[in-house]
């Protein structure tokens, strides 16, 4: 609901007389008549225009009517919709719209028409216009100290004077395009409007005309009010009542100045009150005991509402003022004062000596103040106190403002004094001033001690303590639970007994402190649960909370809660124990970790073990193998790695879990064994491997021998010596390494003025011709020491050594294909020889091996 609703239920009632007041159109009797003209009504702080008007009746079916609004003196249409009305709806109707231009920038006008049967249109009414604001001298703002939405979008205006323009619009010393609304009239266009974060948290909006004069107004950005949170009403002298809740944001004092703060009184009688923007006070009712509130907060972006209900006799806050000292050797009374007359009521107190236990005493009544004595203190100590009351021992009222005292100075402890009663029976020892113990045995049943000082001035304080030994062995023992960890407090719940009469108290102190456990208690008189707020506890540290019940024999001891009011991550790592276990595929970590530790800042839940490869300079590159295993049980202290890679180095890991997370690791680094079995495996293969083959073929020996001297041995005939022989092989083997088939093409044959050979019977010639163009010589030509070519070992680079003048010319044939055996050589040679050439008479030479 927005602040324009109360002019708004003003003007429906505005409408209301209206049609009462007004002439109706009935039917389409006088149609073509000028339709009356609407009834308009603007609210600024919103923006907005209400449109009324008489609706027709005796149309079919519905009313339909057309509606305008314009803007500016030339009456620009910015707004035209048909409205549909059912015929059983009578009287006026309302149209409700909201302009994106403050109204106050320029006229809005409005006019209606009507369509009878839906189709035949009326004429239009007159305009009638909400007229925007005049500027006499000075240019005018729009919207002016308002409360603007955070994260909307707004328009800004600047209306001049008659005849002056607007040269620039400034908001937050930023200049914007400027908008022509018309008439003069400039805007700009604001989006994503957000809350200040400057010291200073007005939004300042400026324009300059063309005089040269300067407009300025501010604004607000702010937002629709929340439901207050924590409304809470205490009393501190059961005649005034004062309520409080929580801001809504922090820091935000701009919205407060623009939010109107109401409180309701729903089952008083009392009048409503306004109130402060975080507290209301008010007068409580004589004899009222119940209350039920209602707070409403609102501003001109919407409201919103919270409501409470509280006994007053329940929320009772003492508020207590110092009046007096009263020094004793080591006992000291302070007197308060009580406001509000409260001393009738037993009130129970709370005094905190620096960082000594809380003490819980009563307060005992004397004139209208309220009387605490402090025992047990050291002479000449400076001590520093302070005290809260309660009436009934849950709420409780401020601590007051410490206050410093000093005890007398030193006196000589001459003796002291131990009694003790049991079943009746007392017993009193004196004891000398250097000694501090006493032990004494008692008898199953409950005894109470007693132990005082013996000055010279008279006696200290009694300090008293009461024992109550247990039945017997098979008593049951004290529940221990953990309490889970919350933000706001300690919400302690222990099971109800039927041996429990006189109420519960809680005592607490913070374990695992290197100093002693400061004990601290409370007095819970009734049910089997409290909260203790977090104000009163120190992130990272444990608890111990004692539930005693109060019995006819005593207090006894229910249950131990221990806990965290926030636990941290922080906790010690374990203790990794060395040497670690490794094999070449695993490590097997062992720690030692007391996780019952009460120093360590949080529960241990479990432990986290990390394994991290160790990459080197091999391994660069690739990513490392990572290896995570949780361990749920604390009190499993061990884990073993499988998987791992042999003779590599790793990084281990063990770091104690906690609900928040882990905390600081133990870390060392290992290498895995080497897998000698796999490594001997590789080399034992190949060798019995061997050993076998030698084995399956030494029976056949001869035969492979003879076999590989027939390989290896050079053809018959050949008179080759050892040293030329392996020359001859290591040519050999270039050159076929050279004329391997996938590097070569073709193969080159040289040939010396070819002739027949005088041991074969076929001759080179040119397969294509029949006739031979040179005529062989004869076979006396030959030289007889020419070497005939055998065809059986036909070596690719066999010379035919001839004795060749040496002015014989050179004659070549090439071979453009692979050779082939040396049958069919004559076939598959083209000749080039020319006539000329073979009257020369020479010897021919073919290079190449023929194999077969």
């Amino acid at each position: 609901m927005r602040m324009g609703n109360i002019e708004l239920f003003c003007a429906h009632l505005f409408g209301l007389y209206l049609i009462i007041s007004h002439p109706r159109t009935d039917g389409c009797g006088d149609f073509g008549s000028l339709p009356p003209s609407p009834n308009i009504h603007n609210f600024s702080n919103n923006q907005t225009l209400v449109v009324s008007w008489p609706r027709n009746r005796g149309a079919s079916e519905s009313d339909i009517y057309e509606i305008q609004i314009s803007r500016t003196k030339s009456r620009t249409v910015i707004y035209n919709k048909n409205v549909s009305i059912p015929t059983r709806d009578s009287g006026w109707s309302i149209l409700t719209w909201i302009s994106d231009l403050p109204l106050e920038c320029v006229d809005h006008s409005v006019r209606i028409r009507s369509f009878c049967h839906q189709n035949v249109p009326s004429p239009w009414s007159n305009w009638v216009t909400n007229h925007g604001a005049r500027a006499a001298t000075t240019s005018l703002m729009f919207p002016s100290e308002r409360l603007l939405k955070e994260g909307s979008s707004a328009k800004l205006c600047c209306v001049p004077p008659v005849g002056v323009d607007i040269t620039s619009i400034t908001f937050r010393k930023d200049s914007y395009p400027l908008l022509n609304v018309g008439d003069g009239v400039k805007a700009i266009l604001v989006t994503n409007l957000t809350f200040p974060t400057i010291l200073i948290k007005k939004l300042f909006f400026s324009c300059v005309d063309s005089t040269g004069k300067i407009s300025l107004v501010e604004n607000a950005v702010g937002f629709v009010p929340q439901t207050p949170r924590n409304l809470n009403c205490t009393t501190s002298d059961m005649r005034n009542i004062t309520c409080t809740w929580d801001p809504e944001r922090k820091g935000d004092q701009s919205n407060s100045n623009y939010q109107n703060h109401t409180l309701h009184f729903e089952n008083t009688g009392q009048a409503s009150i306004h109130c402060q923007p975080l507290s209301c006070t008010f007068p409580a009712v004589p004899q009222q005991q119940e209350y039920k509130i209602r707070l409403e907060v609102k501003n001109q972006l919407g409201e919103a509402t919270a409501t409470h209900s509280f006994n007053i006799s329940d929320r009772v806050s003492p508020v207590l003022e110092l009046d007096t000292v009263e020094y004793g050797v080591t006992d000291v009374s302070l007197i308060w004062i009580v406001e509000g007359n409260l001393t009738q009521n037993k009130l129970l107190c709370q005094v905190s000596t620096g960082n000594e236990t809380n003490r819980e005493l009563p307060c005992s009544s004397e004139n209208g103040l309220c009387k605490m004595r402090l025992v047990g203190l050291r002479p000449n100590r400076t001590y520093s106190a302070k005290a809260r009351c309660s009436i009934n021992g849950r709420f409780w009222g401020q601590w007051t403002k410490p206050v410093s005292f000093i005890t007398p100075s030193t006196v000589k402890i001459q003796s002291y004094v131990v009694q003790w009663s049991q079943e009746g029976q007392t017993v009193t020892e004196l004891k000398d001033s250097g000694q501090s113990q006493a032990d004494i045995p008692i008898g199953p049943s409950r005894c109470n001690f007693t132990v005082k000082a013996v000055l010279s001035l008279g006696s200290s304080i009694p300090a008293s303590i009461i024992i109550i030994p247990p039945k017997d062995d098979s008593e049951i023992p004290p529940v221990k639970k953990r309490l889970s960890r919350t933000a706001d407090g300690f919400h302690l719940w222990w099971n109800a007994q039927t041996l429990v009469t006189c109420g519960h108290t809680v005592e607490w102190c913070i374990l695992g402190s290197k100093a002693p456990c400061t004990l601290q208690w409370m007095k819970v008189p009734k049910g089997n649960s409290t909260f203790l707020p977090a104000r009163y506890f120190k992130p990272g540290r444990r608890y111990s909370f004692g539930i005693y019940g109060c019995t006819d024999h005593g207090d006894k001891l229910l249950e131990t809660q221990t806990g965290y009011i926030q636990e941290r991550t922080s906790v010690q790592p374990p203790r990794i124990i060395e040497p670690v276990k490794r094999t070449y595929a695993s490590v097997t970590l062992e720690w030692h970790y007391d996780e019952e530790d009460p120093a360590q800042p949080a529960f241990i839940t479990g432990y986290l073990v990390t394994v991290q490869e160790v990459q080197t300079d091999a391994r660069l590159g690739h990513a490392a193998i990572l290896f995570n295993v949780s361990v749920d049980d604390p009190r499993q202290k061990s884990v073993t790695m499988e998987g791992l890679q042999q003779d590599q180095e790793y990084v281990c890991s063990v770091s104690a879990l906690t609900t928040v997370g882990p905390g600081v690791p133990a870390s060392i680094t290992i290498r895995t064994k080497v897998n000698y079995i796999s490594h001997l495996a590789k080399i034992l293969t190949p060798i019995l491997l061997l050993l076998g083959c030698t084995i399956l073929l030494w029976p056949q020996r001869k035969m492979l021998k003879n076999g590989l001297r027939e390989i290896f041995t050079y053809p018959a005939g050949m008179n080759i010596k050892t040293p030329e022989f392996e020359s001859f092989l290591y040519k050999t083997c270039q050159k076929l390494r050279s004329q391997r088939e996938e590097e070569c093409i073709s193969c080159d044959i040289e040939v010396l003025t070819v002739k027949s050979l005088w041991h074969e019977s076929s001759t080179l010639r040119d397969p294509e011709s029949t006739n031979t163009t040179c005529s062989p010589a004869p076979l006396s030509s030959l030289a007889p020491s020419c070497v005939p070519l055998q065809t059986g070992y036909r070596p690719q680079s066999a010379v035919l050594l001839c004795q060749t003048p040496a002015h014989q010319q050179l004659m070549f044939i090439e071979n453009k294909s692979y050779l082939t055996p040396i049958t069919e050589f004559s076939e598959s040679i083209e000749t080039s020889i020319e006539t000329s050439d073979c009257l020369q008479g020479s010897c021919a030479g073919l290079y190449g091996y023929i194999s077969e």
